[in-house]
């Protein structure tokens, strides 16, 4: 718990945006809940809207808050959260293993996503529910397969035995901090070059937020 609400005492180096994408009832708030409350609610109500959670982790020594937005599945609200894809340097396209559908939908949400995000966004592929192994329907070959075509991180998680949960997230925010590390050393290098370039280190490091005091905000959800 320490994590979850400890930010107050601790220097955040770095802030980043993660959307949680992919059809309703895959289980994004379920896998939102493991990660940054090692919680699961069984009789978890579809998100209505837009929330998120944050959760702080230390990577390379530097203490990463993790801004996760758990964005609605539901077709009705796709209008209304494609501007939430804005700031963000990470996403997870989530699928049910036992739903084809779900999986079959992620081209869809993948397409949406690239037409939203910043061209370097890092994706992560999830197949959630693992625990369903007996009713899978999506079979991990299909799914590395599609997440090589697209040059997508892939990952099998349960949030129901807390399987992988806390993995995807590592992987995805150690990758995100990795691109934005090597932006900072080529602004930090063009910079030694010439004045000029100092212009430049005012936008390369996508994600690095300004921390103001408990970085508290309001939720966004709507009726």
């Amino acid at each position: 718990m320490a994590n979850y609400h400890g930010d107050f005492n601790q220097k955040i180096d770095y802030v980043f945006k993660i959307v949680l994408i992919g059809d309703s009832a895959v289980g994004k708030s379920q896998l939102l809940a493991r990660f940054s409350r090692n919680e699961f609610s069984l009789d978890s109500k579809a998100t209505i809207g837009v929330e998120f959670q944050t959760k702080t982790m230390v990577i390379d020594h530097k203490n990463i808050k993790a801004q996760i937005w758990d964005t609605a599945g539901q077709e009705r609200y796709r209008a209304v959260t494609s501007a939430y894809y804005r700031g963000a340097v990470g996403a997870m396209l989530v699928y049910d293993i036992t739903k084809r559908q779900s999986f079959d939908h992620i081209a869809r949400w993948l397409e949406e996503l690239r037409g939203h995000a910043d061209n370097n966004i890092v994706i992560m592929l999830i197949g959630n529910k693992s625990d369903l192994d007996s009713q899978r329907d999506v079979s991990i070959d299909d799914a590395k397969e599609f997440a090589e075509r697209e040059g997508l991180f892939f990952m099998e998680t349960s949030a129901l035995e807390a399987i992988n949960v806390e993995p995807a997230f590592l992987m995805i925010l150690t990758e995100i901090y990795k691109t934005v590390s090597k932006k900072s050393l080529v602004a930090n290098e063009e910079a030694e070059g010439g004045s000029s370039a100092l212009l430049k280190g005012t936008n390369i490091v996508v994600g690095q937020e300004p921390v103001s005091g408990g970085s508290k905000f309001g939720c966004c959800t709507s009726s």
